[in-house]
């Protein structure tokens, strides 16, 4: 039997055969039955899913890559995406870490006991945000740009953020910009959001979805769920929910495809 030291704990390595942990509670927790979803299913985000596709598998087979941080719109695939990297790449060796933004500041002991292993883990961090003195931002920048310890190989970071620059945007801030020769200069407090976002290689972007891209996304869900018949009746339903959310997205789509599914008995 194999053992695996978690953050100074010895746990039975039926772990050791794990795609996906969580980081809870200062330990490394497998988690049974991982969420991956399929690429296919993700539509509207092609640009940003082969951008990812092509930095993941130079991950996974050893060729330098980039941390990632996707920014946007709530509902249009940012999460989705990574966690279907691990339907895709988890018989390569690659694994999911699910670290929560308020334990980055464990980063040091959630990166120690993956230092060595043969796999190849991506930290997923999800809605991402931070304060402006959040202990967690100098964390992370010491993890993004290396501190006195050297980053290991086989590990990266994905983060989705609903925040272009991760930290909050106050409207005192556009107050500190300034003309030098005739070039607008952001103030300090810019600056810094600039310099944490700019610290991820690879950083993809996710608008908000059309009228058009929303009722295709319902086919396709409906579609899945055993109910492909369309027509205006369920157009306009389908229009309808999104408008009752404010919201026209894949988490949308998703919804209204279930509870339209489940009405009619499929």
């Amino acid at each position: 039997m194999r053992w695996f030291s978690f953050a100074g704990e010895k746990l039975d390595m039926a772990a050791d055969q794990a795609l996906a942990y969580r980081w809870r509670n200062g330990s490394l927790q497998p988690i049974t039955f991982p969420s991956h979803g399929r690429l296919d299913e993700l539509l509207g985000i092609e640009r940003q899913k082969n951008e990812l596709l092509a930095n993941t598998r130079q991950f996974v087979t050893g060729r330098p890559a980039n941390h990632a941080l996707l920014t946007g719109s709530r509902g249009t695939g940012k999460s989705s995406l990574v966690k279907a990297l691990l339907g895709e790449f988890s018989d390569q060796g690659l694994r999911l870490v699910e670290v929560h933004p308020h334990d980055l500041t464990d980063l040091p002991d959630v990166v120690a006991p993956l230092r060595e292993r043969a796999e190849r883990f991506v930290l997923y961090v999800d809605d991402f945000s931070v304060a402006q003195n959040d202990p967690a931002l100098a964390a992370l920048k010491a993890a993004l740009d290396g501190g006195i310890e050297e980053p290991p190989d086989n590990v990266l970071i994905y983060a989705t953020s609903n925040r272009r620059h991760l930290m909050p945007e106050f409207r005192s801030e556009n107050e500190e910009f300034k003309f030098v020769d005739g070039e607008l200069h952001p103030g300090e407090s810019s600056e810094d959001k600039i310099a944490l976002s700019e610290r991820f290689g690879l950083w993809l972007s996710f608008p908000p979805f059309n009228q058009e891209m929303y009722l295709e996304l319902v086919r396709l869900h409906l579609k899945r769920l055993g109910h492909a018949a369309w027509d205006e009746a369920t157009e306009k339903a389908s229009l309808r929910w999104a408008l009752a959310r404010a919201s026209r997205s894949g988490r949308v789509a998703h919804q209204f495809a279930r509870s339209w599914a489940g009405q009619a008995g499929s």
